[in-house]
């Protein structure tokens, strides 16, 4: 089965792994069963169970830290105005922050090149 060629992966927000993991945990439904209800994996339902147990609703957050803004703009062939200015602002944030943390361009160029 598994996911066809292209398609995307499906992220849960926070509410729907609680309401799940609860309903498993508490009313005592089978993860099989809350499975096929919710058209989701039987092992991602007793993931959720076992992270609820272990850590409380907590564990239950995701963990996947968002990728870089910037490729959103640089995929693109051409921007509109506003996509030009969002863009540019986020560069001038990004190194905004660089120089509080002390680096500058070519410490961070050097560090990238030593990975």
């Amino acid at each position: 089965m598994g996911r066809h060629k292209g398609g995307t992966n499906r992220y849960y927000t926070l509410e729907e792994k609680l309401r799940i993991a609860l309903r498993a945990v508490n009313d005592g439904v089978s993860a099989i069963q809350i499975a096929k209800e919710e058209n989701i994996n039987r092992s991602v339902v007793g993931k959720w169970m076992r992270d609820y147990l272990k850590g409380g609703k907590e564990a239950l957050k995701n963990k996947k830290k968002p990728g870089n803004p910037l490729v959103r703009y640089q995929r693109k062939k051409e921007l509109t105005e506003l996509e030009k200015l969002e863009y540019e602002n986020m560069k001038l944030k990004i190194e905004n922050a660089r120089l509080k943390k002390g680096y500058t361009n070519e410490e961070v160029m050097s560090i990238r090149q030593k990975k």
